[in-house]
């Protein structure tokens, strides 16, 4: 774990969660696997808020505990994981995609588990309705049904999980270490898939529509519609007891394969996109996600699932596998020849060019064209001497050397001595460039996560500074809300809207404006990072 993901971690937490978890999660990090007292004394803080933070951590995934050093007998020990903590960068991704896949409905689901860390299918099911009602004109409301049936897509997708129960042994000893939270029942939640009934959706007795929410003048009213509410969702559903987490692995998956999709998209054409992503659609579910290759599919069973609207004839088909399989990228390779032949996707090879480039766009962006047609060169041709750089580049000696040392300082190209005698002696040296792709994929993903925390830091210092402003706006907003469902006059809404005078209304937008082009350039390095880490992970798992 490098200095950049314990700073860019620690940000993340203290922007969801607050200081005190901040506080808590990156002591954490740094020192390893602590128990429940020297944690609190390490970090100065109340053993009360150390249990809420470390409730927090687990609720969300983000913190386990098991037997520490001492064995059984001794305290339980914490540990929070960085892979999960980074993962709130892809937040966005995760809803974005529930919302495309399945509506508006599917968007709240994801969105509320993602904010609470784990919740009953029950209670997701009645605030999603909730919401949507919220939402509606007056007079129309939400069918719970539909909600359990976008609810139940998810899990047949598997984007939804359930969360694993714990040893007994161990939860008895968390009851007295960690107060009572739903948390309480989950120590790994990143290997749920041992679990048996995973994807099993429990019998739930929930009928009725979703609830819109009034604002009463009178407290002791509102008081009473607040407990009502509150007794009506403690009624017994049938699936107490029962978690349900996002499988965030799933997503990944997901995404990689939009991504490979997209580079044959762009490479070939959308006809062979949809046939590969009609393979990746056929072995998404049998295919384990770090294999290297997909499970192994006949030409005669792509030729039935390939959607009709594409109006592929069968002679057609075999020569767009054929074009893929003889394609230098080597997305797709044959497998054997039974039922027409039998097809991969090389998913290892895709992630590998995908990363390779990735790296040749950042050189070109931060070095130019020349630097970066140097940089495929010696990607190509992996080891060359610095005259034949310049011969095969057809760029002149000076430039080349130039271009050469200013990729070498940043770590980008590798100087290769091979001495022709023991003393190394320089006139007797040949010394070659060459280009290391996955040394140069980790450098460039520790400066990924240094961009995203330095954007994470201006939007935080630009809200900061602007604090008065906005808190101004939301205030007017809501004045305007309560004078519009009253039904005021027009004259009444001008006047109010006139609080904010021009000069102000100019640098909100300025500042809307700012924050959105920070907002969208996290997302866009957070590509790049998803694309670095699992080439890196799929590089790893295949040696």
């Amino acid at each position: 774990m490098t200095a950049q993901e314990v700073r860019l971690c620690a940000l993340l937490l203290q922007e969801h969660f607050g200081e005190v978890v901040e506080k808590v999660g990156t002591h954490l990090l740094r020192s390893g696997a602590l128990n429940l007292r020297a944690l609190a004394h390490e970090t100065r803080t109340s053993l009360d808020l150390v249990k809420k933070s470390l409730c927090v951590l687990v609720q969300h995934g983000m913190c386990t505990f098991g037997p520490g050093r001492r064995g059984p007998a001794g305290p339980l020990e914490y540990r929070v994981s960085c892979e999960r903590i980074l993962y709130m960068l892809r937040y966005p991704r995760y809803i974005y995609t529930a919302k495309s896949l399945y509506g508006d409905t599917g968007e709240l689901v994801m969105e509320e588990i993602l904010q609470r860390g784990q919740m009953t299918m029950s209670n997701t099911v009645r605030t999603v309705a909730d919401r949507l009602t919220q939402n509606m004109e007056d007079g129309q409301s939400t069918d719970y049904n539909d909600v359990v049936t976008a609810f139940s897509r998810l899990v047949e997708t598997h984007f939804l999980q359930r969360c694993p129960p714990v040893d007994t042994a161990t939860s008895k000893k968390t009851v007295s270490e960690v107060p009572e939270s739903p948390a309480s029942t989950i120590t790994q939640p990143s290997q749920p898939e041992n679990y048996p009934d995973c994807y099993k959706l429990p019998q739930i007795h929930l009928t009725g529509r979703g609830k819109r929410r009034r604002s009463d003048e009178d407290g002791d009213v509102g008081a009473r519609v607040a407990k009502k509410a509150k007794l009506e969702h403690t009624e017994a559903c049938g699936d107490e007891g029962i978690y349900w987490q996002v499988n965030v692995e799933r997503f990944h998956l997901h995404f990689r394969h939009q991504a490979i999709i997209s580079a044959v998209a762009s490479k070939l054409d959308q006809t062979s996109s949809e046939i590969v992503r009609t393979m990746l659609r056929m072995s998404e579910v049998t295919t384990p996600a770090n294999a290297a290759y997909t499970q192994a599919v006949s030409a005669n069973e792509i030729f039935r699932a390939v959607p009709p609207s594409y109006n592929i004839s069968r002679p057609i088909l075999d020569q767009y596998l054929t074009l893929l399989v003889d394609d230098p990228m080597e997305f797709v390779g044959k497998a054997g020849d039974s039922g027409g032949g039998m097809y991969v996707v090389n998913l290892h090879r895709a992630l590998a060019n995908l990363a390779r480039a990735t790296l040749e766009s950042v050189v070109q962006e931060r070095f130019g064209s020349r630097s970066a047609r140097i940089f495929r060169l010696l990607l190509r041709k992996r080891h060359l001497e610095q005259k034949q750089v310049e011969d095969f580049a057809m760029i002149p000696a000076k430039e080349a050397k130039d271009m050469l040392y200013t990729l070498l300082s940043e770590n980008l190209v590798q100087l290769q001595e091979i001495p022709k005698t023991p003393d190394h002696a320089p006139s007797r040296t040949f010394y070659l460039y060459t280009v290391n792709q996955l040394p140069t994929a980790r450098l460039l993903l520790q400066n990924c996560y240094k961009a995203v925390g330095n954007l994470i830091d201006r939007r935080l210092f630009e809200t900061k500074e602007n604090k008065r402003h906005l808190e101004k706006s939301q205030r007017i907003e809501a004045i305007l809300g309560s004078l519009q469902a009253s039904g005021a006059e027009p004259a009444q809404l001008a006047e109010v809207e006139e609080m904010i005078t021009a000069p102000e209304r100019q640098q909100l937008e300025a500042l809307r404006h700012h924050i959105n082009k920070l907002d969208s350039s996290e997302n866009q390095v957070d590509e790049t990072i998803f694309l670095l880490e699992s080439y890196i992970k799929s590089t790893s798992c295949s040696r």
